[in-house]
């Protein structure tokens, strides 16, 4: 099995060769590494590998996780966030990816100013339309920054994250990923502000996602292999008890918890 620095210079150098395409830099794209089902060891290895960023789908995931794992990552959420497990994420997370609604992020600013937090924020689009996928229509994008800019000080927010439709094709995610950019591009301008944040691009289309101006690619199976198998879990209690019990929930990495305000 190839070690992990081995596929990471892989890895940057496709990064670099597609920066350099479009014209960018490759320092301007950051690697999010994507832990989901992965344990603490996964952590550590990403880390002295040199990923400062870790990513994870879910909440309680990163609930047993991010204290059993090395110091030092920044931990973003990059999957749907319910309400009700505002509060835990924004004592988890520096970075949360995946707000899709003007309500979630009402949510958030309650909370956050209830605990005295400033979270950092991307909107997700939908881009593509696809009833499966989370995210706001393209459309309601614009009011929902103008919501935040007026009604949420507590909150940052730096642009905006997306998935493209699944294909054996990278070439088919690109004109999800460029939407993307123009929307963001055509915000910017009409608002007079700065949303220098696009996360997108994963293990099958990071490379198209750079050359179209991502800046964070969300990458897992390209770094760390096919994920383990999840097993049976038993929840802990609803008031967010962390604390011990429930079942191994990924190849013993460790136990999953329901999460609740």
């Amino acid at each position: 099995m190839r070690e992990l620095g081995e596929i990471l210079e892989e890895v940057r150098g496709k990064i670099a060769a597609a920066a350099k395409r479009s014209g960018r830099s490759p320092d301007g794209v950051e690697i999010v590494a994507v832990t989901k089902t992965h344990g603490a060891d996964v952590v550590k290895e990403a880390w002295d590998a040199g990923l400062a960023i870790v990513g994870e789908n879910k909440v309680q995931e990163a609930a047993w996780k991010k204290p059993a794992s090395v110091s030092g990552p920044s931990w973003h959420l990059i999957g749907h966030l319910q309400g009700n497990k505002v509060r835990h994420a924004l004592n988890l997370f520096d970075f949360i990816h995946s707000v899709d609604t003007v309500k979630l992020a009402d949510r958030i600013e309650t909370i956050a100013e209830s605990i005295g937090a400033s979270p950092h924020i991307l909107l997700e689009v939908n881009v593509s339309g696809e009833k499966s996928k989370s995210g706001m229509k393209p459309e309601e994008v614009e009011p929902a920054v103008r919501h935040i800019m007026e009604s949420c000080p507590r909150i940052t927010l730096e642009g905006f994250m997306t998935m493209a439709p699944f294909s054996e094709n990278p070439e088919d995610s690109r004109p999800y990923f460029r939407r993307l950019r123009e929307l963001r591009d055509e915000l910017e301008k009409k608002l007079s502000i700065g949303l220098p944040r696009l996360s997108m691009g994963m293990s099958g289309d990071y490379e198209v996602a750079v050359e179209e101006g991502a800046t964070w690619v969300r990458l897992g199976t390209v770094l760390f292999g096919e994920r383990p198998k999840v097993k049976a879990v038993r929840a802990a209690s609803d008031e967010g008890d962390f604390s011990g019990g429930g079942l191994d929930s990924y190849s013993g990495a460790g136990p999953t918890f329901k999460v609740l305000d």
